[in-house]
């Protein structure tokens, strides 16, 4: 299979969807909308994982599993959240199959087996979460609760990219009950501050933290709070979110507990989700025509050693020095692996690591081993080096901290340059349409405007910034007073 990838210059769409195929991460399924995300993919998957689940665990939250499917019903207790994902619900209305008799060898749905009441395969689980709290709430004692879920969701999607949008994804999702407005409130930021930190610390991907305007809220959010980053081809992408829920779905599902006064009242909610989604972000915001490049805090393997020999004497003592190495970089926390296929030639194994973004490349060969030196190779610069062995691990432990931080600025550099301030709708539009990324505009806060500028030029209001300056100014669109700018641009 060949590897070279269209480049982002010609075709920035396609360059991505090839990607994420030859870099072996994922690839479409049998079912119409769904990926099989593949080893090296998941690897990746899992450290994020990993990171994520330390940080909630660190913040006091504990994880549990509710189930997969939903009963209408309860889906419709709440009725803005079952309205805002009405169009995405796959449901379940029959439990069997039977033989077609007049179809030898195929199946039908066995009319006989209707299920009683139909189930909503869960696009997220606040229904049937919030339905389980109600049988867990009865005093102030019982609260906080402070659970994550990791699971699978389905939504029903018509158009479809892997990672980005598929019609079933993987992803966590909280959801936390409190005693009092302030303090899930409080939950809610506090969580949003946590994907900043795990988007900037470990995804080397600088976000802009803010809240969503009331048309782009999550459904049933009274507040929805989000991180926004920027994509190479000039796109914003929703990185992170996390709703304060008010007491609506305590409302809806009639989840009480009595007070330290003795007073019932309705329980405060949040909930807050990052998914496989941010797979997507990892590989636009920093790979580039020759494949990946992966942060070293979440590439699966941080070293590769590639030997290299023409006989089997040689290939044997460049092997025991090379797990030398890996026991040594081991013992640092550094993940390495030799590369010791002898059915790829080196050419063809610098070329993989190259397309699967592994940050840093040792070579070793009989001349090296004669002269105690390796060539180190990073993926980032694609530049090499010659490193005295007695210097090496050193030396890829400090390059790799650079190569996390420098792939951090550049993103920044990168996102800082694509923010512009705007004042009036011809510039916004040639803005849009030139240079793309985060237009800072005035707006007059109405939901019609919102929509009209959507309409006109395809561009959302991707966040309100929590450090936006109040600043009087006239509305980009309709010219009416505002106090502050917010964030436009293209979004996937």
């Amino acid at each position: 299979m060949s590897k070279n990838l269209t480049s982002r210059a010609e075709d920035y769409s396609k360059w991505y969807n090839e990607l994420v195929v030859k870099a072996d991460l994922a690839e479409n399924s049998a079912v119409r909308g769904c990926m099989v995300i593949k080893p090296y993919g998941y690897a990746i998957w899992e450290k994020m994982q990993a990171e994520l689940d330390r940080m909630f665990k660190e913040t006091g939250h504990q994880n549990a599993y509710f189930p997969l499917f939903v009963p209408k019903s309860l889906f419709e207790a709440e009725e803005k959240n079952a309205e805002g994902f009405a169009k995405e619900c796959a449901v379940v209305t029959h439990y069997r199959l039977q033989n077609d008799p007049d179809n030898e060898g195929k199946l039908r749905v066995d009319p006989e087996a209707k299920l009683e009441e139909e189930l909503v395969v869960r696009p997220t689980s606040e229904a049937i979460i919030w339905s389980t709290y109600k049988g867990w709430i009865e005093s102030y004692r019982d609260l906080p609760i402070l659970i994550n879920q990791w699971a699978n969701v389905v939504r029903w999607e018509m158009r479809t990219r892997l990672f980005l949008r598929t019609a079933e994804f993987l992803w966590q999702e909280g959801h936390t009950a409190h005693a009092t407005k302030k303090e899930a409130l409080a939950e809610a930021e506090l969580m949003n501050n946590v994907y900043s930190e795990f988007a900037e610390n470990f995804m080397a991907i600088p976000v802009i933290k803010g809240v969503k305007t009331e048309s782009e809220r999550f459904a049933g959010a009274i507040e929805t709070f989000c991180i926004e980053a920027l994509m190479q081809d000039g796109k914003a992408l929703q990185a992170g979110t996390s709703h304060f829920l008010g007491q609506n779905f305590a409302k809806a599902f009639d989840v009480k507990f009595t007070n330290n006064e003795g007073k019932l009242e309705y329980v405060w909610a949040t909930s807050w989700g990052v998914s496989t989604r941010l797979m997507g972000a990892l590989i636009m915001t920093h790979s580039d025509d020759k494949g990946l490049v992966l942060p070293p805090n979440l590439a699966p393997s941080q070293v590769v050693i590639v030997p290299i020999y023409k006989t089997d004497e040689q290939f044997e003592i460049i092997t025991k020095k090379a797990n030398s190495i890996i026991q040594d970089l081991k013992a640092k926390g550094i993940s390495c692996k030799l590369d010791g296929r002898t059915t790829h030639r080196p050419g063809a194994k610098f070329a993989q690591h190259e397309l699967q973004g592994v940050p840093l490349r040792i070579a070793i060969g009989p001349k090296d081993l004669e002269n105690g030196t390796v060539e180190l190779a990073r993926r980032d610069t694609l530049t090499k080096e010659i490193v005295v062995m007695s210097d090496l691990i050193a030396k890829i432990d400090g390059l790799l901290k650079r190569i996390q931080e420098e792939l951090f600025t550049k993103a920044l550099t990168f996102r800082d340059s694509h923010i512009t301030e705007v004042d009036d709708f011809e510039t916004f539009k040639k803005v849009l349409v030139s240079k793309t990324g985060f237009i800072s505009a005035h707006w007059d806060g109405t939901t019609e405007t919102e929509l009209k500028i959507k309409e006109l030029t395809k561009a959302t209001i991707r966040c309100i910034p929590s450090d936006a300056k109040n600043e009087e100014g006239k509305c980009v669109f309709t010219g009416k007073p505002s106090s502050r700018r917010v964030l436009f641009a293209k979004a996937y």
